[in-house]
């Protein structure tokens, strides 16, 4: 779902593999790989990775306070 690019910053990746590197990118999470999107948020340091559920939700990353 992740890959680091030669900016050294972590970028998602669409269906197709392709990084996503705009702000904002949303890509659908295959439900097989849910549990390991949302460990890679909760560990992200710079509380950047979200989980927008299908209500509209958003599910935070990043360590928790």
């Amino acid at each position: 779902m992740f890959e680091f690019d030669i900016d050294g910053l972590a970028y998602v990746k669409d269906t197709g593999g392709e990084l996503q590197t705009d702000p904002g990118t949303h890509v659908p999470v295959p439900l097989p790989l849910l549990t390991e999107v949302r460990d890679a948020a909760e560990q992200c340091p710079g509380t950047c990775i979200y989980i927008e559920h299908a209500d509209g939700t958003l599910e935070a990353g990043g360590p928790q306070e």
